[in-house]
């Protein structure tokens, strides 16, 4: 399956695919920061600094991440979980991630992942920052090889 574009709306870029796992297996990664390294396929993120146990709407969690070549350091706070279904969190900019799993099978989920910036503030939309530092072209570039990588991952079962 090839990952394809869904239209979530304004301020968002969302992608799609499907994957050969169970929705649990899948949301237990995303739900889990010190893995979230395996998810990536952008390349920016590294080892996480701090992260719960487990996850709760309010959490926060610190990740080494390196962008442009420059590391550095942020800390999100979880606002959305939905057991096997939903995780969000909102980053220290504004925007949210989300990830959401849609069990099609028991051995097969469709994972849609979100960048979401429609309310990162009113300043930074009536500005298009996100469109003007080339974040939203550089994040669908990122959640399509994220994807991609997901995929082929549970393919090779």
């Amino acid at each position: 399956m090839t990952v394809t574009v869904i239209d979530a709306g304004p301020r968002q870029v969302s992608r799609s695919v499907e994957v050969a796992a169970p929705a649990a297996e899948l949301y237990a990664m995303a739900a889990d920061p010190r893995r979230h390294s395996e998810l990536d396929g952008s390349g920016t993120v590294r080892d996480n600094i701090k992260a719960p146990a487990e996850l709760t709407v309010g959490s926060k969690f610190s990740t080494k991440m390196k962008m442009y070549g420059v590391p550095y350091r942020i800390t999100s706070t979880v606002t959305a979980l939905k057991p096997d279904e939903l995780v969000e969190w909102r980053h220290p900019v504004g925007h949210r991630w989300r990830w959401q799993f849609e069990a099609l099978s028991p051995t097969r989920t469709r994972v849609t992942e979100t960048f979401d910036y429609h309310d990162a503030g009113a300043v930074k939309n009536a500005l298009k920052y996100y469109e003007l530092m080339g974040a939203t072209k550089a994040n669908a570039a990122g959640i399509e090889a994220t994807l991609a990588k997901l995929r082929d991952r549970y393919a090779e079962r």
